[in-house]
């Protein structure tokens, strides 16, 4: 059995490519909506809970699974690092989709601030005088709030009511939350800034896929700031794991894997 950690819109399209061959896949998804956008895939198993690094080995121990796709998010720290740990435990090939990075192209820019962590942001967020605009997503909010900042700060989030209800008991008011699935044009991006007067726009380097690009030029075509949280690097072994950025290339790596 292949086993899928998926987080990304990427992930259905490998499943698709997966499915030209074999339905044999145990699929893992963070939440319960991520398993819905996967009802017209084939597979032999869903589970739409997060899994630790034990809840990965028992997994795979218990479904013989002897690939691991990990396909989550670029931000997902801690779920490549549990799924390489999970791999190295049971001795199975550990494979990684890797979303391209395109912040590089932007970096000459002086209106793309990168910032390796939080603190860091905090150090240049003290300096913007202006309504901000934050898209690091619900789960870096707490982070944003204990800023104490001065500035009106909205947040665009997904449309959950898990999300919104979290929103809420923050104390964040109805008039500072966007609620959209992204990504979003640049029209879009676009009317945000200027609806909401924003100066500053907090986010990731998500890649094409999660609208970076458009967002970005956006931001620049308004006169406002992007301040980028990086990526993580992560240490990967290049004996044993390998690591794609086409989704395509990888599941041939996997086809011819799985027909040896």
């Amino acid at each position: 059995m292949i086993g899928l950690i998926l987080g990304t819109s990427e992930g259905k399209k490998i499943v698709s490519l997966l499915n030209e061959f074999t339905d044999d896949l145990f699929i893992s998804t963070a939440t319960a909506y991520g398993g819905q956008l996967l009802e017209k895939y084939k597979y032999k198993i869903l589970n739409s809970k997060p899994l630790d690094v034990n809840g990965m080995i028992h997994a795979i121990n218990t479904n013989n699974i002897h690939i691991l796709i990990d396909a989550s998010h670029p931000y997902a720290v801690e779920v490549t690092k549990n799924a390489i740990e999970a791999s190295r435990v049971c001795r199975i090939q550990y494979v990684r989709y890797e979303r391209p990075s395109i912040i590089d192209k932007y970096i000459n820019s002086k209106n793309i601030i990168i910032v390796n962590s939080y603190k860091d942001l905090y150090k240049y967020l003290i300096n913007i005088r202006g309504n901000i605009l934050n898209t690091t997503g619900s789960r870096n909010i707490e982070k944003i709030l204990d800023m104490n900042l001065p500035n009106r700060i909205i947040h665009r989030v997904l449309p959950s009511s898990n999300v919104i209800e979290k929103l809420y008991k923050l104390g964040i008011r109805t008039e500072d939350i966007i609620a959209i699935k992204g990504p979003v044009s640049y029209e879009l991006n676009y009317a945000f800034i200027k609806e909401y007067k924003v100066v500053a726009v907090l986010m990731k380097d998500s890649g094409i896929q999660g609208g970076t690009e458009e967002k970005i030029n956006a931001i620049l075509d308004c006169g406002a700031y992007a301040f980028v949280i990086a990526r993580k690097n992560i240490q990967y072994d290049t004996q044993h794991d390998k690591v794609f950025s086409c989704e395509r290339t990888l599941v041939e790596y996997i086809n011819k894997k799985f027909r040896t």
